[in-house]
């Protein structure tokens, strides 16, 4: 059975708490549903088969080498800080990771020093 946008956004969302980021948002960017933090999207569904989420260029270059099958580019987002994703192919542990460097990498500086700094469990 093929993931939903609805069921992608929520598998978005438990990922975010359970990597207990702060201060996110639900929201839309460009009319997709949209994970925001500071009033900047980090991560969106754009349709049933991609997320898209915010990382620097150093690492989208690093992350499309590491693994083609799960991280890909299209010329829409050649030179922009942005890199969309399998979602049916990415596990739950690696995306909470990239969500929460998509979150690190749009959050404001005191929220980020925030998350750093609170216990983990």
């Amino acid at each position: 059975m093929a993931d939903t946008v609805a069921a992608i956004f929520e598998r978005l969302k438990r990922l975010a708490t359970e990597a207990g980021l702060l201060d996110v948002e639900e929201s839309t960017s460009y009319g997709n549903p949209a994970l925001k933090v500071g009033g900047k999207s980090f991560a969106a569904v754009k349709n049933a088969e991609t997320i898209v989420i915010s990382i620097s260029l150093d690492d989208k270059d690093h992350l499309l080498e590491m693994a083609p099958d799960i991280y890909f580019q299209t010329d829409h987002y050649v030179g922009w800080p942005h890199l969309p994703v399998r979602a049916a192919m990415i596990g739950d542990e690696e995306l909470r990771l990239r969500l929460t460097g998509a979150w690190l990498f749009r959050a404001p500086k005191k929220l980020t020093e925030r998350f750093e700094h609170q216990p983990r469990s």
